[in-house]
């Protein structure tokens, strides 16, 4: 089989990391600059298009033929580049990603970076992010380049030369990547999860532009407001100065060292008059809630839609994907009952009764941002989500047996973990109950081996004492006890595979040593890899493993880890691994995913046709690989994509998912309802009625 090894450098006025590819292809000034190429591993072959240089016509032949595969570092970015220049329709199928194989091994996303990982001979030539700033980019016009708003080949030959010997590097780094991970190929299964998140990113997702604009009109006219009034209570010239700031509460006799939200937020507690108010103006002026706005009217391309808002394989430590652009996988949650009415004002530009309505503009407008994606005219969104996906895996794959009856059963996972805890029959325990509140943070915090710290970050202390925070634990440890032994079954493996090089089969996981990884095999097949384990000892002085990886500073570094972490990754995995079988089947009965989300998918159908159920019984069809792991899948269908609030209400976000706020909001939510003007909101519904000539909403009242 033919192999084409392929990179491009290209020419758009449109950034390509605040808009991705799709957009930055889109723009009427794109265009391929150089085209390197390797035939079979041949010696790289660079055309000039940019002087008028034409690619070969037995190459063009080979880039629509799906026999020849197409191999490139990120091979995203040249497929669709080469689709838009050349009016081409390549179909990801016959392409190659290098950095989805290197992903798999989690090596560094960047092909710099694989390249120092692996110790490569050919290295990716550091000129390269001056050179392309220069050709690649719009300069900026001066008396020195005669008022150009661009560089060409002719305005510096010697840096154009340079230039080419840059991207047939880059081919070689690719070809060498490849030959060296030749022991390690994409699985064909992988490959066809690439395509079908090739066609999702493709496809893209609509977007309310109306909404859109609005929203940020609105943020920009309620910070103007917000400062007029900081400066008229402090006089301050600028009064989002920190330093002007510190000096005025100095004056009013407040020493602060810092104005951090949580400082300025306990001055807004124990302060009072033109203080307090100030503070709380600080705390407005501060708070960011149209960037996803921005980033989406950056991103949106000519059809409407945003495209490429996924990675595949981006969380290369479990092979989950990532968010791209938008960062669709941390969108703020909706808890607003009545989100159509405040989503309908927002889009009608009636700020004064947002502000009139609302206790907080900005508050309205982060919960709007995920209904700024929307379906396209004749369909609606089905959103289905896995329920408890994360303690299902958990309970199967350590074998707790009352976890895997209670999700046979009833499914009330808080409520059993926290009669087992408490010793309380499972009827006492209802929904506001504060046994019940125990047992859901106990559940969520202590999976993965987390005690004391992760409850605090869990919101444990809203409702415990912090003297109770060590027997929760050990109550839950008590409770879970094959879950508890599974974190150090998988302790001890990992150890000795890595000292011994032993292989251990933990349950439905294998553990082992291969060509310097560590590896962890899961029930389906997939194998999680971990490069350069070594012995270690830990911060508490105990034997520990590490291994090199992209850390949280996003930089290649040595992390160590332990059991219950090593359990996260398999879980979170296996979880993964149920998802994507979901989505094929789903994708195989003919359904339009345009995005998902953790482990939700949302799916553009067109009205009159299928249903949520049909949906959910698809989703919760459990793969050959993990028989017996009782799925469950709970959704619902909306003109515009949100969180379904009704799930909200009833407790925990489709009962069982890994929300820790998700108690937190819903007694916000009923606080906030009751401080809601009900009667002014009657009145703008009757507005409304009268003004469309229907009832448009009723949001519960009779109009």
């Amino acid at each position: 089989m033919d192999t084409l090894a392929i990179d491009i450098e290209t020419y758009s006025d449109v950034s390509l990391p605040d808009c991705g590819v799709h957009r930055y292809a889109a723009s009427e000034q794109f265009e391929i600059l150089l085209f390197a190429y390797s035939l079979n591993d041949e010696p790289t072959q660079i055309i000039d298009l940019a002087s008028g240089e034409k690619i070969p016509d037995k190459i063009m032949e080979y880039l629509t033929d799906d026999s020849v595969i197409k191999t490139a570092y990120n091979a995203a970015f040249e497929r669709n580049c080469i689709n838009r220049f050349f009016g081409l329709s390549l179909k990801p199928e016959g392409w190659r990603c290098t950095l989805v194989q290197a992903s798999m091994l989690s090596l560094p996303l960047s092909l710099e970076g694989v390249g120092e990982a692996l110790n490569l001979d050919k290295k990716k030539m550091s000129e390269g992010k001056d050179l392309i700033r220069y050709f690649c980019m719009p300069c900026k016009p001066t008396k020195a380049n005669g008022g150009r708003t661009r560089n060409l080949p002719s305005d510096a030959p010697e840096k154009w030369e340079l230039f080419k010997t840059y991207c047939i590097r880059d081919v070689d780094v690719e070809k060498q990547i490849r030959n060296k991970l030749t022991k390690f190929p994409i699985p064909d299964r992988e490959q066809e999860l690439y395509c079908m998140d090739q066609r999702i990113n493709d496809r893209g997702i609509m977007v309310d532009q109306e909404l859109i604009g609005h929203a940020v009109a609105c943020d920009l006219l309620y910070k103007e407001t917000v400062t007029k009034k900081a400066y008229e209570i402090s006089g301050l010239e600028n009064p989002n100065s920190v330093s002007q700031l510190k000096e005025w509460l100095n004056e009013k006799g407040i020493e602060v060292d810092s104005l951090a939200k949580a400082a300025v937020e306990d001055l807004v507690e124990n302060t009072q008059g033109d203080v307090a108010e100030m503070m709380k103006l600080r705390l407005a002026m501060s708070k960011t809630s149209v960037k996803k706005y921005e980033a989406m009217e950056r991103s949106v391309c000519p059809d409407g839609r945003v495209h490429g808002l996924l990675q595949f394989y981006g969380a290369n430590r479990t092979g989950r994907w990532a968010g791209r652009l938008v960062q669709i996988h941390n969108l703020p949650q909706n808890h607003m009952e009545d989100l159509e009415l405040a989503r309908s004002l927002v889009k009608e530009g009636r700020y004064d009764l947002v502000e009139l309505l609302y206790d907080s503009t900005p508050d309205v407008l982060s919960e709007l941002i995920r209904t700024a994606f929307v379906a396209r005219p004749g369909c609606r969104f089905i959103v289905s989500d896995f329920s408890a996906i994360e303690a299902r895996v958990m309970g199967y794959l350590a074998g707790e047996g009352w976890v895997m009856e209670e999700f046979r059963g009833a499914g009330k996972i808080y409520e059993q973990t926290a009669s087992k805890m408490f010793h309380i029959p499972i009827g006492e325990i209802t929904k506001g109950s504060p046994y019940r509140a125990r047992g859901k943070v106990a559940s969520l915090a202590c999976q993965y081996g987390g005690a004391e710290g992760a409850l605090i970050s869990m919101g444990a202390l809203n409702f415990v004492e912090e003297e109770e925070l060590k027997g929760l634990v050990q109550s839950w440890r008590t409770a879970n006890p094959h879950i508890v032994n599974y974190w150090y079954e998988i302790d001890g493996a990992v150890k000795a595979a890595v000292k011994e090089r032993k292989m251990t089969k933990v349950g439905m996981v294998t553990v082992y040593y291969q060509s310097g990884m560590l590896k962890i095999a899961l029930p389906s097949g997939r194998v999680l890899s971990y490069v350069r384990p070594r012995m270690t000892v830990n911060r508490f002085g105990s034997e520990s493993v590490s291994y090199e990886g992209i850390g949280t500073n996003r930089k290649w570094t040595r992390i160590e880890s332990y059991g219950a972490k090593f359990c996260e990754n398999i879980v979170q995995a296996t979880a993964r691994d149920v998802l994507a079988e979901a989505m094929l089947r789903l994708e195989k009965k003919g359904f339009d995913i345009v995005c998902h989300i953790h482990d939700e998918v949302v799916l553009e159908v067109p009205e009159g046709t299928s249903s949520v159920e049909e949906v959910n019984e698809i989703m919760a069809v459990c793969p050959d690989w993990c028989e017996g792991l009782p799925l469950k899948a709970a959704g619902f269908e909306s003109p515009f994509y949100k969180k379904d609030w009704e799930e909200l209400m009833g407790g925990c976000n489709r009962e069982g998912y890994p929300d820790p706020t998700a108690g937190i909001a819903i007694g916000r939510v009923m606080k906030q309802e009751k401080r809601k003007k009900k009667e002014v909101k009657k009145d703008v519904r009757i507005d409304r009625k009268l003004k469309n000539g229907q009832k448009v909403y009723q949001y519960g009242y009779d109009i």
